[in-house]
């Protein structure tokens, strides 16, 4: 319907300048011309007496007509005036009449033509057409004398924005590895008055920085700097479309959505991610180091490596490529062995003297299946134990502590006796019960462990300057074995003494020491 009215508009202007060239006379505000007391007033020559006599006798006052070309603003109110006539449309008992397929828009008011447009209907060039065509007709004895041409051009008034064509403005998605100074996209807007439009990013616009404008009139909007999927996936920038060749210069503006697509720009992950640094603009990745303790002589097992199982991820998580796995040093002939989808290792040969093989190392490898020059590389390191067959255990669950108030800056908590209290770990894999690499440690969970500090040894130091009488603080102790992994805890009650307060020496009845 659209194209329809507008091959009519085109046709009706063709036919307006092509009357304009034909016709001997162009719109003078002048429809009709009068003879008055015998005188032409076409060129007032010839007889006097003979012309009022042929005329008076032959006149015809439907024939005295000729065609109106005219104009008239667009949004013009009701009563604007079109044309002026020389003559009574009401003479010598002929009737005019307003005729054609826009006379509903005009109509005659003693010697004038006017605009019919009432409030509730607006002369609106973008919506009628450029021309209003109708008919001025003059009826004698209910027959049709003659008809004359009306043709009235509406003059465009800049009353209409830009609207952006919706098509060019729908979200959009674009590849990271989309080129630095190209074209990503054209936007359109049009202007029913047909003024210029030119093209403009808002520069507040969160995402304004990705992309430009260079050629205003183009709403080619161009790629400013590189795209970077793992930093931002999504960006909105407003555009605005205004008028360049007005005074009003109208504008209106759209939010545009770019979703960002991952292209296959990074390389595998180990898990888990150990940034270098918080700058999350730059996420890089440092790949962990895997542990595992194994037990001299044992074989055909799997290992449960620490942070965690050996596990990588594609770099690229919006395409997240299968990986697989290899082991790429260390491999000992055949001692592990690693399960290509999974990562998995096993152990499969025993290390039988852990005295001359105490640690392995090996380099594991994780690569792209569809691109193996995508792969990282991450080291496992296997240390070889003794036998545990038993977990270490403290003497007792719960210690019993005092310490005196004071102003030196550590003191050794006591215990009952007035004894050096001293934590110390049973382990029945060693001939003397004592296992070297036990790990002491307060656990931070606990009461007041700011005030304490345990040794290695098993001592309990407690900053006394900080501490106050009366004062009671519960405390958790942590002993883990640094070789087989293995803990224990116990607990430990330590009661502040005033100065000079006598120590507790024998243990309370029902309570163990």
């Amino acid at each position: 319907m659209q194209q329809r009215s507008s091959c009519l508009w085109r046709w009706r202007v063709l036919l307006w300048s092509t009357l304009l060239l034909l016709s001997p006379l162009r719109a003078t505000g002048h429809l009709f011309t009068i003879v008055e007391d015998g005188v032409s007033s076409e060129d007032g020559s010839g007889d006097p007496g003979l012309d009022q006599t042929v005329r008076g006798e032959n006149w015809n006052p439907c024939l005295e007509g000729q065609d109106v070309f005219s104009t008239v603003k667009e949004n013009s109110m009701i009563g604007e005036l079109i044309a002026e006539l020389n003559t009574e449309l009401t003479a010598n008992d002929v009737v005019w009449s307003l005729t054609g397929e826009d006379a509903d828009w005009f109509f005659l008011e003693r010697r004038s033509i006017r605009l019919n447009a009432p409030l509730d209907r607006v002369l609106d060039r973008e919506v009628q057409g450029p021309v209003l065509m109708a008919a001025l007709t003059c009826y004698e004895e209910d027959t049709v004398q003659s008809e004359y041409r009306i043709m009235v051009e509406i003059l465009n008034e800049n009353d209409n924005t830009p609207e952006f064509v919706e098509s060019t403005i729908q979200p959009r998605s674009i590849s990271e590895l989309a080129e630095v100074k190209t074209v990503m996209f054209t936007v359109q807007a049009t202007d029913a008055d047909g003024d210029t439009i030119m093209y403009s990013i808002d520069q507040t616009s969160p995402d304004a920085a990705y992309f430009r404008v260079d050629l205003p009139n183009s709403g080619e909007v161009i790629l400013a700097k590189p795209l970077d999927y793992e930093t931002k996936t999504q960006l909105k920038i407003t555009i605005y479309a205004s008028e360049m060749n007005t005074v009003e210069k109208f504008n209106t503006s759209a939010i545009l959505t770019v979703n960002i697509l991952d292209g296959d720009d990074q390389y595998p992950q180990f898990l888990p991610c150990t940034p270098p640094s918080n700058d999350q603009s730059h996420r890089v990745c440092t790949n962990p180091v895997y542990t595992v303790n194994i037990t001299e002589g044992e074989q055909d097992v799997l290992l449960d490596f620490s942070p965690g199982p050996i596990n990588a991820v594609d770099g690229d998580r919006g395409l997240s490529s299968p990986l697989s796995y290899s082991i790429l040093s260390g491999a000992d002939n055949g001692r592990f062995v690693m399960d290509e989808l999974t990562g998995e290792v096993r152990l499969m040969k025993e290390v039988e003297n852990r005295l001359l093989t105490p640690t392995l190392r090996l380099r594991v490898m994780a690569y792209q299946r569809n691109d193996p020059r995508k792969y990282s590389v991450a080291t496992v390191v296997v240390r070889v134990v003794a036998v545990n067959r038993f977990p270490p255990q403290f003497g007792r669950a719960e210690y019993r502590g005092f310490v005196t108030e004071g102003n030196s800056p550590a003191s050794l908590v006591n215990t009952y006796g007035n004894t050096v209290l001293l934590l110390q770990i049973q382990d029945r894999d060693f001939s003397d019960g004592i296992n070297p690499k036990m790990h002491y440690s307060l656990r931070s969970s606990s009461n007041h462990t700011e005030f304490y500090h345990i040794t290695q040894e098993g001592l309990l130091i407690a900053r006394t300057n900080q501490l106050r009488p009366s004062q009671k603080h519960s405390l958790k102790v942590v002993a883990v074995d640094l070789e087989s992994g293995d803990m224990a805890t116990a607990l430990i009650k330590v009661e502040v003494l005033y100065e000079g307060q006598i120590e507790i020496t024998m243990v309370p009845t029902g309570e163990s020491q």
